[in-house]
């Protein structure tokens, strides 16, 4: 398995470990809801170098992304961060990704841990206007520091405002005494907080200093389990259980990233035009327990009769709520938020109620 730069200390911290995207992972510390409610109430610390980071630059950047991407990456200026995606050519997606916007020809694109490879090929392969790309994956490491005191903690570290730092966008600057840190504020977590990007030789000196900055607000490192829990909690979409390479982003509900304009003739483009006009067969929603139990990937959803109506992408128990909550695609015709629909949970017919995330109240 590969490791990230911090993989000893979470051994040395007792995390229970387990592989992930080809990565030796801490899925948690001292328990899934204990690390959620940290994230929520105070600040909590994730590693997550296992993401992958491309460099794209040069003259041809902004027609080679306008080209792979779903999204309108021209509106981007330096300082701004764009959630899009990569539609492939049979009408689904080969990721979901973040486009950074260092410099007017350079961009950083923030992919899944478990695409880095699929996406690069993609990349490489689509790359027919010329533009650089540098696969900078291995020599990036990054911690998600999580909550409403993310903000107290970090802003110890940088004389950078951190408050000036709004939902998508990012500076670079001196943090805890390193050159060249990527400081952004696009969290996965609904609770606020920032992401730190930095050169691998550095991560010790960063660990310890957030958790010495945090210390006095009750600093936690999170694993990957809460990180579910909590995107799960805000209707956030993981790749691989809400999207994949045959949900098309207008089924899932990111036609808001899909954008039509004049002169951007995206990959599929013609297809998802279509799907958008004529409707789809499907479309991703949240819902809620009614019946106690807790939903999971691929339970069948069903109506009322027991028919089959759609199936479930990501489910848990909700640690605010303490009620069954989940995501999947259903025929549009169940798709509209107050219907009742059934899992399918081993034979059993529990009903849920279709509600528009987030979850948590």
């Amino acid at each position: 398995m590969k490791t990230t730069p911090f993989t000893e200390k979470h051994i040395a911290l007792g995390a229970k470990m387990h592989e992930f995207a080809g990565y030796n992972m801490p899925i948690e510390y001292s328990g899934i809801i204990d690390e959620h409610l940290t994230v929520c109430q105070g600040v909590g610390v994730f590693d997550v170098s296992h993401m992958g980071e491309f460099w794209v630059k040069g003259p041809k950047a902004l027609a080679f992304l306008q080209k792979v991407t779903s999204n309108n990456v021209a509106v981007l200026t330096p300082g701004k961060i764009q959630y899009t995606c990569f539609p492939n050519d049979k009408g689904g997606i080969v990721d979901d990704l973040l486009v950074y916007q260092y410099e007017p020809e350079k961009y950083m694109l923030v992919v899944n841990a478990a695409n880095i490879e699929k996406d690069w090929d993609w990349c490489v392969s689509h790359n027919t206007e010329g533009a650089e790309l540098e696969n900078a994956s291995d020599h990036m490491a990054q911690l998600a520091v999580q909550g409403p005191k993310a903000i107290l903690a970090l802003q110890k570290l940088t004389d950078i405002d951190l408050s000036s730092i709004p939902y998508y966008t990012f500076k670079v600057g001196k943090f805890a005494g390193e050159e060249n840190v990527i400081i952004s504020n696009t969290g996965y977590t609904g609770a606020g907080g920032f992401e730190l990007y930095f050169y691998p030789n550095v991560a010790d000196t960063i660990w310890k200093a957030v958790f010495e900055a945090g210390e006095e607000f009750d600093i936690k490192p999170i694993g990957l389990g809460a990180r579910d829990t909590l995107r799960l909690e805000m209707g956030f979409c993981l790749y691989g259980n809400d999207l994949d390479d045959t949900t098309s982003p207008i089924e899932a509900g990111l036609g808001w990233i899909t954008k039509f304009i004049e002169g951007k003739e995206f990959i599929n483009r013609p297809m998802l035009e279509k799907q958008k006009a004529e409707g789809v067969t499907r479309k991703l929603v949240g819902f809620e327990m009614v019946d106690r139990g807790i939903p999971r990937h691929g339970y069948e959803l069903v109506n009322s009769d027991g028919e089959k109506i759609g199936i479930v992408t990501s489910g848990t128990m909700s640690p605010t709520r303490k009620i069954g909550i989940g995501m999947g695609y259903v025929k549009p015709e169940y798709g509209k938020a107050g219907t009742e629909i059934c899992i399918d949970m081993r034979g059993r017919k529990l009903k849920a109620f279709v509600v528009k995330p987030p979850f948590r109240k």
